[in-house]
């Protein structure tokens, strides 16, 4: 089967259409990412920058799980789950971290609420699950003890 120029160039564009839409999928998805939010080191700043005007408030709706003491910083198990109606986002904010900002989900309106993420705690803190909802933040803490080499203290 012989290649003439028609073929070529046509097979040609086509790898460099396919190229070009594989180059600029990275910054298609990761267009919602809230930089500086995860950038700054004051925790109400991290909030303000994420949840920018949102009321703050505590809910007995939000499950929020993780341990009373994690014996190693690096992979403390944290999950948040609530059936609380529209769920646009949740995040979850250590407050003595040098980042307060741990992670961020958003979710579909189809979601089920409903995550499990291990965060790393550089020192014993309280740890903040927020839930956007209808405008406004749910929120769950709790204080988790980090020991170091797991002795407990």
């Amino acid at each position: 089967m012989s290649l003439n120029r028609r073929k070529f160039i046509s097979q040609l564009s086509k790898a460099f259409g396919i190229s070009a839409i594989a180059v600029a999928f990275p910054n298609i998805t990761w267009a919602a990412w809230h930089k500086q939010a995860f950038s700054t080191d004051k925790l109400s700043d991290a909030i303000e920058l994420r949840y920018p005007g949102l009321a703050v408030i505590d809910s007995n709706d939000v499950t929020f799980k993780a341990p009373a003491i994690a014996e190693n910083g690096a992979v403390v198990p944290v999950s948040v789950k609530t059936n609380i109606k529209n769920v646009k986002s949740i995040s979850l904010f250590v407050e003595k971290n040098p980042t307060p900002l741990s992670a961020s989900f958003n979710l579909s309106p189809r979601s089920i609420a409903d995550i499990s993420v291990r965060i790393r705690m550089g020192q014993t803190s309280k740890v903040y699950a927020l839930v956007e909802a209808d405008g406004k933040l749910h929120r769950a803490e709790k204080e988790v003890k980090v020991t170091i080499g797991g002795c407990g203290g």
